[in-house]
């Protein structure tokens, strides 16, 4: 009996459907997108009233997901945020021939060594196995909490996928593995230590003037429409110095307490995702990397005095 991967990857679309998860599908053998971008937008169908990106055209209507995966065999993306997922990514350190070392630690020792430092156990939730042999941990957010996308907050090597974010569902396959769930699929509410991690704290009170608070507030909202737009517009193979340079433009108003820096980390990753030509990992790390040099050179304690 051969195997027919179209139709097992639509069960793994239809699975994960089930469950409430949002999918929307991904090329074939790799981890992007496979919907049309902004500039390519036919303005027709889905989009009949303005462009809609990967994360608004996720579904779990059956009828949907057959009809998409009908016209090839799309790997599964499931869309975190409209899903009300947060997943944990604990990932593998790299060697030059791109697997994984053993000398170093991995994000599973970082997370476990987190949850132990926290009076827990590491929570005994939905967990799939990734192409490089990380983990992914999902679970359940409450209802009005948004949670957005980190890279290395939490630890080396150990992400989180929420709003704005994507993984790639069990069941899919890529040239280095396949996505494998590792234990049935129910996952179980963020714990309350791990969210207080991620939740973004209160801005703190700032008393200027108030011509002067009004000239700020509307400076840093302006200069952070101009930087998505010019992120989500760049042309491929300019998108990523674009993006770097976007990030460390905004790290200085972080710096400066205008502009958050959850704001600005969710603003940039949806701009960069829009025509996706890398993963979002790829993406957050860049604007990770932009945001440190700048905040760190901005800060009060960064500038020379």
């Amino acid at each position: 009996m051969t195997h027919d991967p179209r139709a097992a990857l639509l069960r793994a679309a239809l699975d994960a459907a089930e469950q409430g998860w949002r999918v929307f599908p991904l090329r074939p053998g790799t981890k992007r997108p496979a919907l049309h971008g902004e500039q390519t937008c036919p303005r027709t169908g889905q989009c009949a009233g303005g462009h809609r990106k990967w994360e608004q055209r996720a579904t779990t209507d059956p009828d949907r997901i057959r009809a998409a995966w009908s016209q090839a065999p799309f790997n599964v993306g499931i869309a975190t945020g409209p899903s009300g997922l947060l997943v944990v990514d604990l990932d593998v350190p790299k060697t030059k021939g791109g697997k994984g070392s053993s000398d170093a630690p991995d994000g599973a020792a970082t997370f476990r060594a987190l949850c132990e430092r926290a009076g827990h156990a590491v929570p005994d939730t939905y967990r799939v196995r990734t192409a490089n042999d990380g983990r992914h941990l999902y679970f359940t957010t409450p209802d009005g909490v948004r949670l957005t996308n980190t890279a290395g907050t939490i630890g080396k090597l150990v992400d989180t996928r929420a709003q704005g974010g994507y993984v790639v569902a069990a069941g899919s396959i890529t040239p280095t593995g396949t996505y494998e769930a590792l234990c049935g699929p129910v996952a179980v509410p963020v714990p309350g230590w791990l969210q207080s991690i991620l939740q973004p704290a209160p801005r703190p009170a700032r008393a200027p003037s108030g011509a002067v608070a009004g000239q700020s507030s509307r400076y840093a909202d302006v200069a952070l429409a101009n930087e998505t737009r010019n992120v989500a517009t760049a042309a491929d193979g300019t998108r990523n110095a674009t993006l770097l340079r976007a990030a460390r433009a905004l790290g200085r108003l972080i710096a400066s307490g205008d502009l958050t820096r959850t704001v600005v980390e969710q603003a940039l990753s949806e701009a960069a995702g829009a025509n996706a030509t890398q993963s979002q990992r790829y993406y957050d790390d860049v604007i990770r990397r932009g945001l440190d040099w700048s905040i760190a050179r901005n800060s009060p304690r960064g500038r020379a005095a």
